[in-house]
């Protein structure tokens, strides 16, 4: 058992946000102790995957509903799973956006790096694009 002082250490988030989600019926099952709560191992894992949803980008209020649907049982899988499937596909968007953004960024070290080299960017611009080397060009194509 842990106290939310523990719990707020191992999950780097602030006491208020664990008590915010305590209030909102996330930990429907957590253990108190003289008005004191105790998180077990139910509430840490209950964590994690409010973590990994809220990181998605889900609402509390749809977390909240996810929370109802486990405590429903099996009759709940096939909408649990349609959930993670979707916010799966909602992470699988934001990585290729992150991607391309990366890409640019890889580009334009490799650029300045070459313009800081000549002094100029008169002959890194006249390698763009077609002339620019094999993994600059991936980076310069998927960034545009």
């Amino acid at each position: 058992m842990y106290t939310i002082g523990q719990v707020s250490q191992i999950f780097g988030l602030p006491v208020s946000t664990l008590r915010y989600y305590d209030n909102e019926g996330l930990f429907p099952e957590i253990q108190r102790v003289s008005g004191i709560r105790k998180f077990s191992e139910n509430e840490l894992e209950a964590l994690r995957v409010i973590d990994c949803l809220k990181k998605s980008g889900l609402e509390i209020k749809d977390i909240k509903q996810f929370m109802e649907w486990s405590k429903q049982g099996s009759e709940t899988f096939q909408t649990r799973k349609e959930l993670f499937e979707n916010q799966k596909s909602v992470v699988e968007e934001e990585i290729a956006k992150l991607n391309k953004v990366l890409s640019m960024i890889q580009y334009k070290c490799w650029y300045y790096d070459e313009a800081i080299k000549d002094g100029s960017e008169d002959s890194v611009q006249a390698k763009t694009p077609n002339e620019l080397p094999a993994d600059i060009k991936m980076h310069y194509e998927l960034s545009h």
